[in-house]
């Protein structure tokens, strides 16, 4: 940015450094309305009641002359002027200058009739002289004679120069605060603005672990940094989940499909009597289903991730529970499960249903998988706290240990006692994906049982619509 010709320093090019310019005009500009303010309050309203007192000792004096003459002024003149208390100087001559009565030795010079100001000398009781200002009026006595009617305005000047004065230094003052304030404003601004830049040059050079600082204040740059580092978290752990995705599927993908090659590579060289083809082809559809739905939950965390085709509407999931234990309920009942399910009144959300129901399905689906034989889960829809709704599914199986629960939700990890059971990983991951785009949590807590075998309680708490 140039200003006529010149390149203006990095400061000067800020949002800050213009808001700023624009505060100290704004500042400069009420202190000269202030300034004009305070004058016609003081200076200006001390002169308006002075020209009216003199308009109205004129008026007096003109109804001397009407009454009787220049000798009824003259003596009115001489009255006032032997009064205790003096507020005028008066002066009375024929146009022609020759003095009839007053306070001066002749007319100040000047444009008769009108307002005149002028010095004269006066002399103190102790002999001393010193000057003072006059400002008065001289008006005409028909043609007889010309009246001069003034008042000091020596103290009158000194106040106004002293307000005046007090107005510019105070004004100066305030405006030299103003730049310096704005000045220290806009480098303190721009430095909080440039750390922000700075980390997001970090980031974008490849350091993920780079975070902006916070002043603990709670305004609105610490609001910023806040929002900017849960996105760098956020970005992290997607970056983190990418590469180890990547790790994840070559490992869990090379078993099955090694598998498939070689039970076909043996049903092609050495078939087996006790195998027919179609045996052959069934378990190669059974691999490549396990594959196809690997790639489909990733495709759906894809989908979460980029929270893409999303349906935001108003989802019961009370409706939702009813619906899925119906689909679930056979399933335990063969596996020799008790199943319960429950809900209640006002569980609505603003969700994607399809995906909320996708998660609760991977829910009761471990939960079916994972609970041994006689066991027990229950599913239900309740109001939590906070104005939360709560999706719970509760069994009596072995649990996850609590140090573990965090890795748990992480993509293509499965504990210990999963390695023997099919699955992908993703189903806990898939869940808490669902709870972070509805800005929702994902707990995993120890169940009902006894420490030896406390089962597990899987919640999904999703904001009430």
């Amino acid at each position: 940015m140039k200003l006529w010709g010149v390149r203006l320093p990095p400061l000067a090019r800020t949002t800050t450094f213009r808001l700023t310019t624009f505060y100290v005009v704004l500042t400069f500009l009420y202190t000269l309305a202030l300034i004009g303010f305070i004058y016609s309050t003081t200076i200006g309203y001390a002169r308006v009641e002075n020209r009216k007192r003199i308009d109205s000792e004129i008026d007096s004096i003109l109804l001397a002359y009407e009454d009787g003459g220049l000798s009824r002024v003259s003596q009115s003149l001489l009255e006032r002027a032997a009064a205790p208390q003096r507020y005028f100087l008066y002066q009375l001559q024929t146009p022609s200058g020759i003095k009839l009565s007053g306070d001066l030795s002749a007319m100040p010079p000047g444009d008769y009739p009108g307002e005149v100001e002028f010095e004269i000398d006066v002399r103190r009781p102790g002999g001393s002289e010193f000057t003072i200002d006059v400002a008065g009026r001289v008006v005409n006595l028909g043609t007889e004679a010309q009246l001069l009617v003034g008042y000091d305005i020596s103290n009158q000047g000194i106040m106004t120069n002293r307000i005046t004065n007090a107005i510019y230094i105070a004004g100066g003052a305030g405006l030299l605060i103003a730049i310096m304030g704005g000045i220290w404003i806009s480098r303190s601004v721009a430095r909080r603005a440039q750390h922000l830049a700075d980390t997001a040059e970090k980031v974008m050079g490849g350091d993920l672990t780079a975070r902006a600082r916070t002043r603990r204040t709670d305004d609105e740059f610490d609001r910023l940094a806040e929002r900017l580092n849960a996105m760098l978290d956020r970005l992290q752990a997607l970056v983190r989940s990418s590469r180890h995705t990547g790790d994840a599927i070559a490992h869990d993908l090379r078993s099955p499909l090694s598998r498939m090659r070689n039970r076909l590579e043996n049903a092609l060289s050495s078939p087996d009597p006790d195998l027919s083809v179609s045996d052959v082809i069934e378990q190669t559809i059974r691999e490549v289903d396990g594959v196809l739905a690997t790639f489909n939950a990733i495709l759906r965390l894809s989908r979460l991730d980029a929270q893409s085709e999303m349906r935001m509407e108003r989802t019961d999931l009370g409706e939702v529970v009813e619906e899925l234990s119906d689909l679930f309920e056979p399933a335990a009942e063969y596996e020799g499960l008790e199943f319960r399910s429950e809900s209640t009144r006002a569980t609505q959300v603003l969700g994607d249903r399809e995906m909320i129901a996708q998660a609760l399905a991977n829910l009761i689906d471990n939960a079916i998988k994972y609970t041994p034989e006689g066991g027990a889960i229950s599913v239900s829809a309740r109001r939590g706290d906070d104005n939360m709704v709560e999706l719970m599914v509760k069994d009596t199986g072995f649990g996850i240990p609590e140090t573990e629960r965090e890795r748990a939700k992480q993509r293509f990890v499965r504990m210990d006692s999963a390695r023997t059971l099919p699955g992908s990983g993703l189903g806990l991951a898939l869940v808490d994906a669902v709870a972070m785009v509805h800005r929702g949590e994902f707990q995993l807590l120890d169940g009902d049982g006894p420490p030896d075998r406390p089962g597990l309680k899987a919640v999904l708490r999703l904001p009430r619509a």
